[in-house]
């Protein structure tokens, strides 16, 4: 073998050879059980019945495939109930039993906010994402260190509040301008006007390319996706093309000694699995640890577990 061959095959080797990844846990099961102003009550039959603040809510859910264990009673009685239009049920109305303003207050861990009912059968806030929010506040006040948060698909501003709270510099990103102005109503709510948050409506992709050019640089990533979105001048967003590229992005826009990375994944036909391995490959170099699997929902009094989205997250510190 020629000295030439030998360096060629070399070369290949190193090709091939896997680069160093952080440490990697999988599944991880996420659960919250609620909290004073949130309770998943029952679920089954394709719907979930559930208590935000003073209202009962039902909404579709394609995951809960069982039997609901309260009565047909309880769940007529319900105060709002979403009635989809279309296959997946996405885009519909509300029936209401009771009369109900524009909005309702809420509170988590004393933040208060507002619900409102959307044409997209959602609220204002993913409960599941409790985990979450308790996860990174912890990262964050741990830290005892100026920490800059960005918050990408950041909607009505629960994790940028939790966030800035817990002593970060917080710039959240979002393509809706009703969200950003919910957002902005939920920090009043909040009564916490002076935390530094930048609410900012833009694509989060032209976001995170031009913070790249940029050389601004975040301590911890948040990152919502939708499965299909369009940004303010009329961007396309598709999970499954999108997101390999944005979060190699993302982990570009590091710091040197950077926290957290945060991904869920809401309403997709895919694995954690996946979540998990284009997570590592994204951070590969960094030490650290990895963990995926699912957010899920406990029924009130320890009952079912509901899953409701796949997510996958790294911290520097394991």
């Amino acid at each position: 073998m020629t000295a030439s061959t030998t360096q060629r095959n070399d070369l290949a080797s190193a090709a091939t050879r896997p680069a160093h990844r952080p440490r990697m846990q999988a599944p991880v099961m996420l659960e919250t059980e609620g909290w004073e102003d949130y309770a998943l009550l029952d679920s089954g039959h394709g719907r979930k019945l559930e208590r935000y603040g003073q209202y009962r809510v039902v909404r579709p859910e394609e995951q809960a495939l069982w039997t609901p264990r309260m009565d047909a009673s309880v769940w007529d009685a319900a105060d709002a109930t979403f009635v989809g239009i279309g296959d997946e049920e996405t885009d519909g109305r509300w029936r209401m039993k009771t009369p109900v303003g524009d909005t309702w207050p809420m509170r988590y861990d004393d933040i208060g906010f507002l619900g409102r009912f959307t044409a997209f059968r959602h609220v204002g806030v993913f409960p599941e994402q409790a985990t979450h929010w308790q996860w990174l506040a912890e990262r964050i006040t741990a830290a005892n260190r100026p920490t800059k948060v960005l918050n990408l698909f950041g909607y009505t501003g629960l994790a940028s509040l939790v966030a800035a709270r817990a002593g970060a510099e917080v710039v959240h990103i979002d393509a809706s301008k009703k969200a950003i102005g919910w957002a902005r109503e939920n920090q009043a709510e909040a009564g916490l006007p002076d935390l530094p948050i930048r609410w900012i409506c833009e694509d989060a992709v032209k976001f995170v390319a031009r913070e790249e050019r940029r050389g601004n640089r975040y301590d911890g990533i948040i990152l919502d996706p939708p499965k299909f979105g369009r940004g303010p001048k009329g961007e396309v967003w598709d999970i499954f093309a999108a997101l390999p590229e944005m979060l190699r992005a993302c982990a570009g826009l590091l710091t040197d000694n950077p926290s957290f990375l945060i991904l869920t994944a809401y309403s997709i036909r895919s694995s954690f699995l996946s979540m998990h391995e284009l997570t590592a490959e994204a951070l590969a170099g960094r030490d650290g640890v990895v963990e995926s699997g699912e957010l899920v929902i406990r029924e009130e009094g320890g009952g079912r577990g509901l899953s409701t989205s796949l997510f996958s997250r790294w911290s520097a510190d394991g």
